[in-house]
């Protein structure tokens, strides 16, 4: 269930709290790591729900570097498509430009494969250790910004599946920010 939504252009952008898994979705964004191992936090439940096709496609496109996305089956998933956006680690230098870099090549891919509808995590938020408002106000404008410059001629619906209510509070917070602007 959502508790809010704004739209961009022709781009909705909403919130949800939950498992982005169960997102029924075109596709959803893994927050993966460069060398697209899919470990554990959200990369491991996309591997678990998904199936081993996906790292297997992972394993065939090798690695991808930081700020950058790469997409895959989805598997089992809902979902038709996984893209893999590598998002910064916290501290190693150049961390906004970097997870703006993920989000915006995660909404072209979707733009180029025709895709209606996109759902991501909280990138970088969990091991990686980035804070969780940088984090919600950088990927919530990256966001609002590819709605209003780019105007996507197919992606219409762009979801946020934030696991626990900490985290779907910052980025509450931050969206409701973006509705008063």
């Amino acid at each position: 269930m959502t508790a809010i939504s704004v739209t961009v252009g022709k781009v909705s952008i909403s919130l949800f709290q939950g498992d982005i898994t169960t997102a029924a979705v075109d596709v959803i964004v893994n927050a993966a790591n460069s060398r697209l191992n899919l470990g554990g936090g959200v990369a491991g439940a996309i591997l678990a729900k998904g199936g081993p096709r996906i790292q297997e496609e992972c394993d065939q496109l090798g690695s991808t570097p930081v700020g950058t996305a790469v997409i895959t089956t989805g598997g089992n998933l809902p979902s038709k498509y996984v893209i893999h956006a590598v998002g910064p680690r916290a501290g190693e230098g150049n961390e906004q430009e970097k997870l703006e870099n993920a989000t915006r090549g995660a909404l072209e891919i979707a733009e180029k494969k025709r895709l209606k509808s996109i759902a991501f995590p909280a990138i970088s938020t969990g091991i990686f250790g980035y804070p969780v408002q940088a984090c919600a106000r950088n990927m919530l404008s990256t966001v609002k910004r590819y709605a209003t410059e780019r105007k996507p001629s197919h992606l219409r619906d762009v979801r946020f599946y934030l696991f626990d209510g900490k985290t779907y509070s910052v980025f509450h917070e931050e969206l409701q920010k973006h509705v008063n602007e």
